[in-house]
């Protein structure tokens, strides 16, 4: 949250309180919090111990799911598989647990759209890794001592984050190729100046995700790609599968056979990663090439990516309640989509599984006027 959307909750009825140096990094003190009417507490404790609702981008630890009051509605990214104790708890204090990862692709959604928000934080950031990482100009160069040629960069996954990349790196001067299972994801990359690589392999997945591979398929789409991606100077990977470890792209042995001094930045690396080789937070070498396992990338962006996800919270909060006082609106097919928990009981599949509960899904009513899925 940051003070200039703190201050608009706060005009809209909310109480808001942060934690002391919460935004710090983002480059927002406390006392710009403090001359927005926001009170700061000195820790977590302190913070939960009278929350009604509680705003994070991570999930609730253990430690902190445990204290939270009873009947607390939490909001952050989570993957019901990575947080199974903490939501132990959460069933325990009968919580209502919502997540910007299970958002519905609604056109009336986009608003709150935290997945989107981060993934151009994120794909912005990649190509600037990658032109940072790489011992070449992006942009040709016509001199005197004669014609540098520009890098050619590879971006595999051309969802929010992959389109991003294309367009830092063609900003930069780059020659963009793109590579994405979706047949619809051609005309978007060719939209910003990307060449598109089709490799006669289709996996269109429900609300405009692709859906796995089938072992032969993916057998089949890493023997096409080994070419492609030897003959690029960085490649740049996105692809993900909601709810799954992402795909794996890039073996070790195509990382190989890239030219000395290439760079692979993975983007998907907290989630299992694209390539063989990536290790979170790390930067590896393969045979000359750099490996950059990119963790939590919209971090290194703190400011806009703060105001991104605090105007994607504001918005969902508008359905959790209003005038100061919290009444999650259940009919509304955002709230009912995104829930995990509702006062304790498993509304969502996945999650109900992991925890051996019965799964106890929210019916909404069809509002009037409710819209197709959105880009």
């Amino acid at each position: 949250m940051v003070p200039d959307i703190a201050e608009r909750l706060i005009g809209a009825g909310w109480q808001v309180s942060v934690e002391s140096s919460a935004g710090a990094a983002a480059a927002f003190p406390d006392d710009a919090y403090r001359r927005a009417g926001v009170s700061v507490a000195p820790n977590a404790a302190a913070l939960l111990s009278s929350a009604e609702v509680v705003l994070t981008v991570n999930p609730l630890d253990s430690h902190l799911a445990g204290v939270v009051p009873e009947g607390v509605t939490t909001l952050s990214f989570l993957q019901p598989a990575q947080s199974v104790e903490a939501l132990r708890l959460l069933v325990e204090r009968r919580a209502n647990v919502l997540s910007f990862d299970f958002v519905p692709r609604i056109s009336r959604a986009q608003s709150m759209d935290a997945l989107s928000s981060q993934a151009t934080v994120a794909g912005y950031r990649s190509g600037l890794l990658a032109a940072e990482h790489l011992a070449k100009f992006f942009p040709m160069f016509m001199t005197a001592a004669g014609t540098v040629p520009p890098a050619k960069v590879l971006v595999m996954g051309v969802g929010v984050a992959g389109l991003q990349a294309i367009a830092t790196a063609r900003r930069l001067g780059a020659v963009v190729r793109a590579y994405d299972v979706r047949a619809a994801a051609k005309e978007e990359a060719e939209s910003l100046g990307a060449t598109f690589v089709d490799l006669g392999i289709s996996a269109e997945g429900a609300g405009g995700y692709a859906r796995e591979l089938s072992p032969e398929e993916l057998a089949r789409q890493q023997e096409a790609l080994g070419e492609v991606v030897a003959g690029s100077d960085v490649v740049i990977t996105t692809a993900s599968v909601p709810g799954r470890k992402a795909p794996l792209l890039v073996t070790t042995e195509m990382v190989a056979a890239m030219a000395h001094g290439s760079v692979v930045i993975d983007l998907a690396a907290d989630n299992g990663g694209n390539c063989e080789a990536t290790r979170v937070g790390e930067e590896v070498e393969v045979e000359g090439t750099t490996v950059v396992g990119v963790a939590n990338p919209p971090s290194a962006m703190a400011t806009h990516a703060s105001l991104l996800y605090a105007r994607n919270a504001a918005n969902l909060l508008a359905l959790v309640g209003r005038d100061g006082a919290v009444a999650p609106d259940w009919d509304d097919e955002i709230i009912a989509g995104c829930c995990v928990l509702k006062g304790g009981e498993a509304a969502l599949a996945p999650a109900a599984e992991l925890l051996g509960l019965p799964h106890t899904p929210i019916v909404s009513r069809e509002r009037p006027g409710a819209e197709g899925a959105g880009s």
